[in-house]
């Protein structure tokens, strides 16, 4: 959700947690405890050296070597926790630290523009070459919901509407620390009621990555609580679906994501501004999907902490009898690789195979 918030000392916090003897397993099923989630009960596991991997590229092999140094050095700015003030400026520097990606986004074959639409402060995208004139893209960028507003939102436009070959609304939805759940949502309802004036809703892909997902996922079952017409596709990235923190991978991966190195606690509370942290709005793993939901496509990697969310917003979608997609890769973090590494391009690739099956009815 941020892009490397890093945290000093697991390695000892790892060996500290391994100090006490193990407890022998209940001898049956029957004598197990049904619900303990004390620490007593938990898995404890030693002290492990987690290798790069030789079968990924080598901008995937790079990414996560560079990823590992910086963890072990403690690099990197810690969370300002609730100060508002130390956000700002950490907002500031890590948006300015994005520049070199954000002009190679630029650099795609798109033309920019910044439009109010329906209220909303939306970037929109046109490709040099249009392909789907009768479609449109709406994204939502990544970010924790508090960084990468702006300058980013505007390289989001560009590439996205170069690959996908049709008009592209990045949304520069509104954040905390000023503006907390739900504006952000309330920016991307608006924008939507303005594009499906233009454009046949089943025309239209929404997607994010991160944050970004979470927005694409609520703000669709906000248009069914409206009772606004869906979009034909949704790309959910790496989505962190359960504000309420109970994936797995949370704590599996924790230490082994290097982009996600601390805990989320201080985003959470500042976007969620004291509202219920199940409310689906929030955690859209606790939505009710049964009503109707867009085909969906998901993806996450296997070193990502919110790989858990991923899954079960996945495993949601198909109770419900939704058609959704969930594509996994081999080692990655939260938020893919280095940008332009193969493997993230092969995402793009397969949400743009994605899209040309769902929109092109």
């Amino acid at each position: 959700m941020g892009r490397r918030s890093l945290v000093r000392g697991v390695t000892k916090l790892v060996a500290a947690a391994v100090a006490p003897a193990l407890k022998p397993a209940p001898a049956s099923a029957a004598d197990a405890p049904v619900a303990d989630m004390s620490l007593e009960n938990a898995l404890h596991v030693p002290e492990r050296i987690i290798p790069v991997p030789r079968d990924i590229s080598p901008e995937g092999q790079k990414f996560l070597a560079n990823g590992a140094r910086a963890l072990q050095h403690g690099g990197g700015m810690p969370s300002p926790g609730t100060d508002k003030d130390a956000w700002r400026k950490l907002i500031v520097m890590v948006n300015k630290a994005y520049d070199p990606i954000v002009d190679k986004m630029l650099a795609s074959p798109a033309k920019v523009e910044r439009k109010t639409i329906g209220g909303a402060n939306v970037c929109v995208g046109t490709p040099n070459a249009m392909r789907h004139p009768d479609r449109a893209r709406m994204t939502m960028h990544k970010g924790g919901f508090m960084l990468l507003g702006g300058r980013y939102v505007e390289g989001e436009a560009a590439e996205g509407a170069a690959e996908s070959g049709c008009v592209t609304f990045a949304v520069d939805y509104r954040m905390p620390p000023d503006f907390p759940f739900p504006t952000a949502l309330d920016d991307c309802v608006a924008a939507y009621r303005e594009i499906i004036k233009s454009y046949d809703p089943r025309k239209i892909a929404v997607s994010g990555q991160s944050a970004g997902a979470n927005l694409t996922t609520t703000l669709t079952l906000k248009l069914l609580e409206l009772g606004l017409p869906l979009p034909g596709a949704l790309g959910m990235m790496t989505i962190p679906s359960d504000m309420s923190q109970m994936g797995d991978t949370l704590k599996t991966n924790f230490g082994v994501d290097t982009v996600l190195g601390s805990k989320l606690d201080d985003t959470i509370a500042l976007y969620a501004n004291g509202h219920d942290l199940k409310d689906p709005y929030l955690s859209p793993v606790f939505g009710d999907f049964t009503r109707g939901f867009p085909p969906s496509f998901l993806q996450s990697g296997t070193r990502d902490v919110l790989l858990s969310d991923t899954v079960r917003m996945h495993r949601a979608l198909l109770k419900a009898g939704v058609e959704a997609e969930l594509h996994v890769w081999e080692a990655m973090p939260h938020g893919g690789f280095s940008h332009g590494a193969p493997e993230n391009l092969e995402i793009h690739e397969q949400f743009r195979k994605f899209m040309d099956k769902h929109l092109a009815g």
